[in-house]
C-alpha cells in the first residue's frame, strides 16, 4: 500500500518546524483559534510559512472563520486552509472563492449519521480529515486526543480519500495504517510531551512507524 501522507499539526516554533521537515512529514499545520493551546496569531504564522516555503506544504487551521480571517490567513502565504468548525458545504464554496487556497475540511465522526454527510463535503473540499467528535461540553473542536470507532469508516465509498485524525499516537499509528488504510494521517497532541509542546522524538517515531506499517502491507 502507498505510504500515507502525514501532517503534523499545531506546530508553534521554528525549531519544531525544522524537526517536522527533517523527519519527512508532508504537511505542517499552524493553528489560529484563540481557545487552542496551540494558537498563533497570523503575524506569528507568516514567518513560519516563509521558513517552510518550498520544503513542506503549509496549512492554517481556522474555526468558523470570517471573510476577514480568511483574507488574513491567505496573506501569510500558506498553501492550504483547514476548516475545523461548523462550515456548511455552501460556506466552503464561499471560502474557496475568497481565499483562492486549497481547502481541507475536518469532519467529526461519532456515529453513522456523521458518516452520511462525508461524501457531500468531499464534493466541495479539496481534502477531508475525519476526526473524533468532541464531547458536547467541549470548548474546542477536534478529537481532543480521543480515538473514534474506526469500523464506522467501512460505510464510506472506498474510492473517497481521507486523512485520519483523532487520538493518533506512536502506539496506535501502525494499527491505524493497517486497519483503516487512510490516504493520510493528521496528528497533533499525539506527538507532544505536554499540552502544546511537541516532542522531536515522538514526531520522528510517529512518521517512521506510519511509513513502516505501510511498507509491511506491500
Amino acid at each position: 500500500m502507498a505510504a500515507p501522507l502525514i501532517k503534523i499539526c499545531g506546530v508553534m516554533t521554528p525549531t519544531i518546524l525544522e524537526t517536522v521537515i527533517a523527519c519527512g512529514a508532508d504537511m505542517v499545520g499552524f493553528v489560529h483559534f484563540a481557545k487552542s493551546p496551540r494558537h498563533l496569531s497570523f503575524d506569528a504564522i507568516a514567518p513560519l510559512v516563509a521558513q517552510a516555503a518550498g520544503r513542506i506544504e503549509t496549512v492554517v487551521l481556522l474555526v468558523d472563520p470570517t471573510d476577514a480571517d480568511i483574507e488574513a490567513a491567505g496573506a501569510t502565504g500558506v498553501d492550504w486552509l483547514q476548516l475545523h468548525g461548523r462550515e456548511t458545504t455552501d460556506r466552503i464554496g464561499e471560502i474557496a472563492a475568497v481565499s483562492g487556497r486549497r481547502l481541507i475540511k475536518a469532519l467529526p465522526v461519532g456515529d453513522a449519521d456523521d458518516i452520511a454527510v462525508v461524501a457531500s463535503y468531499g464534493a466541495v473540499a479539496d481534502r477531508l480529515i475525519l476526526d473524533a467528535k468532541p464531547p458536547k461540553d467541549a470548548t474546542r473542536p477536534g478529537g481532543l486526543g480521543a480515538v473514534f470507532d474506526w469500523s464506522l469508516l467501512e460505510a464510506l465509498d472506498p474510492g473517497l480519500p481521507f486523512m485520519l485524525s483523532g487520538g493518533l499516537n506512536v502506539d496506535n499509528v501502525s494499527q491505524a495504517v493497517r486497519t483503516v488504510h487512510p490516504f493520510g494521517l493528521d496528528v497533533s497532541s499525539g506527538v507532544e510531551r505536554s499540552k502544546g509542546i511537541k516532542d522531536p522524538d515522538l514526531i520522528a517515531t510517529f512518521i517512521a512507524r506510519a511509513r513502516q506499517a505501510a511498507q509491511n502491507e506491500d
